[in-house]
């Protein structure tokens, strides 16, 4: 009988379950969680189920990052090179017979749709944070050589389909690990002055390079299309520019205060387009006003920061670099996403994280969450 009065009660069963959760990371999430249905409710009110829809994506990926949490991190190492090696031939099999919709061929049925270059981006920091705890202690540059070539070969697959805005996020997964793995300044300095000397000459001769008839070779044309209507949106307002355009508008109008929930006429007359998705920041921009967006960037800012902490003070190579690329991936989507609403980058397809709709980049999300969180919960385990 004493046995059965000395049984611990349930909330001491399940005490280690949650033990190790990040308090600040868990805190800025559900701040950016909190917005995101705030700003879905608004814009997407005409929208059918997608309020909802949006809820149920972001229990689901809450549930994947609980799960996640509980895997070591010495277990997620196991699954770099299935997960990096299964999204390769998914993508070799998706050039070669995958389903095309709106001019791009990015999906394939196995069994059921599904987009093979969502898996890179957590299977790419993955793969090249395996890579380089392998060679922890010896490395050289031919090491950083072969980093170059794992990642070259996935993002040369995405751009080719062609998905600018997910090549993008998956090359600045990859340069995180190499970046944080200990590149030498000496390579970053040169890609880095080219890029900017590229940059002044397109700016300087925008007349010359936009016009039509001139190929860029290494761009597609809807990717220059897109990089010449950044440099001057006014030159097709209607058309190529509206986007850019109207998103400057409603940014502008919100002000300091912003006008109000449910207020934007910018986004209940659907002058933004896509303002449930990758323009979703117009909208809260225009209804929350300069105020709103202050308080958007700070938990963001804390979340990054705090992804950033937990990188620093992990047990392992392994887990540093792991940690410090999901943080840069949440970091590029936000800055990406931001300032391509705000007029300062090209519009590529980059969602807002927590903020925007959509069921497959929130299930990235949580598994991203879930890696720190993993990562956070080792560090404090060891330390008890």
């Amino acid at each position: 009988m004493s046995a059965v009065f000395n049984q611990p009660s349930l909330a001491r069963r399940i005490a280690p379950i949650f033990q190790g959760f990040d308090g600040f990371l868990a805190f800025a999430v559900l701040l950016l969680a909190f917005a995101g249905l705030l700003t879905m409710y608004s814009s997407g009110y005409d929208h059918g189920s997608r309020f909802v829809d949006h809820g149920r994506n972001m229990l689901l990926a809450g549930f994947i990052m609980f799960v996640v949490a509980q895997v070591p991190p010495q277990r997620l190492m196991m699954f770099a090179v299935p997960l990096y090696a299964a999204g390769v031939a998914l993508l070799i099999a998706v050039a070669l017979f995958g389903i095309t919709k709106k001019g791009a061929q990015r999906w394939i049925n196995v069994g059921m749709v599904i987009q093979p270059s969502e898996i890179l981006k957590i299977a790419m920091p993955l793969m090249l944070a395996w890579w380089f705890q392998r060679r922890e202690g010896q490395l050289r540059p031919l090491d950083f050589v072969v980093a170059t070539v794992l990642l070259a070969v996935p993002v040369g697959l995405i751009m080719k389909q062609p998905d600018l805005g997910t090549s993008l996020l998956v090359l600045a997964a990859g340069l995180a690990v190499i970046f944080f793995a200990g590149l030498p300044w000496k390579l970053i300095v040169p890609p880095v002055v080219i890029g900017a000397i590229a940059i002044t000459l397109i700016v300087s001769f925008e007349s010359t390079l936009c016009a039509d008839g001139v190929d860029w070779r290494v761009l597609h044309d809807y990717q220059k299309q897109r990089v010449c209507t950044l440099l001057d949106p006014s030159k097709d307002p209607l058309g190529k520019g509206f986007h850019i355009i109207q998103g400057m508008i409603a940014i502008g109008s919100g002000g300091v205060g912003g006008k109000g929930f449910m207020q934007g006429t910018q986004t209940h007359l659907e002058f933004i387009p896509e303002r449930t998705t990758d323009f979703i920041f117009a909208a809260y921009s225009e209804e929350f006003g300069l105020v709103g967006n202050l308080a958007l960037i700070s938990a963001f800012i804390l979340l990054i920061f705090r992804g950033l902490a937990i990188a620093t003070s992990a047990t392992t190579l392994f887990s540093r670099l792991l940690a410090g690329a999901v943080t840069m991936i949440f970091f590029t989507y936000a800055f990406v996403n931001m300032g391509m609403v705000s007029g300062i980058l090209p519009v590529v397809g980059v969602p807002l994280p927590f903020i925007s709709y959509g069921g497959t980049a929130m299930v990235t999300l949580g598994l991203g969450l879930g890696i720190l969180m993993s990562i956070a919960r080792a560090r404090k385990l060891a330390q008890n």
